[in-house]
């Protein structure tokens, strides 16, 4: 697994980067050789964040943390990023049995044992108007969501709207 280490907001020091790049190896058993985890340093309102996104080739892992101390954080989102993997450890060995990039013997199983299985409890119909992001955000707001789906009339694509943490929006564009 490659590991590539981006910060925003300040400089990260070599010892950080060989202790992010150490710990992150611990997780390279579970993944094939040719997989990359992104890992995003920055500095928000004096606290330090870390973001974790390791995609493995149709299923992404992703994990974050902000802390005072930057090395706790860089635990806690490895042990989160494991967890995940333990914990979806049989689903996901149903959903990827060919998929050769995460290799299934390796990761640990769950400590709880009892199989969560999702259920979805509510289903809705909507239809899909073509607007803007912008027009969008606007609707979102006005229903009081934190996302909204549209038909994007820039692309032609199916889009997301969404609200984030730090109060700005995001947009989710699909690819086929």
């Amino acid at each position: 697994m490659k590991v590539i280490i981006t910060s925003k907001n300040f400089n990260a020091s070599d010892h950080l980067r060989d202790t992010i790049e150490s710990k992150f190896a611990k997780l390279s058993k579970y993944f094939s050789s040719d997989i990359v985890a992104n890992i995003t340093l920055s500095l928000e309102k004096g606290r330090q964040k870390i973001e974790a996104t390791i995609n493995a080739k149709g299923t992404i892992f992703r994990a974050e943390d902000t802390t005072n101390d930057i090395y706790s954080g860089v635990d806690k989102v490895v042990d989160k990023l494991s967890g995940q993997m333990s914990k979806y450890k049989s689903k996901l060995v149903k959903r990827h049995k060919d998929n050769k990039s995460i290799l299934f013997d390796d990761v640990p199983d769950a400590y709880d044992e009892t199989d969560n299985e999702i259920t979805i409890v509510k289903r809705k119909k909507f239809d899909l108007l073509p607007m803007s992001p912008e027009e969008a955000v606007l609707q979102m707001e006005l229903l009081q969501h934190t996302f909204f789906v549209f038909l994007n009339m820039e692309t032609d694509g199916i889009g997301v709207v969404y609200r984030r943490n730090d109060g700005n929006y995001g947009l989710l564009e699909t690819e086929i």
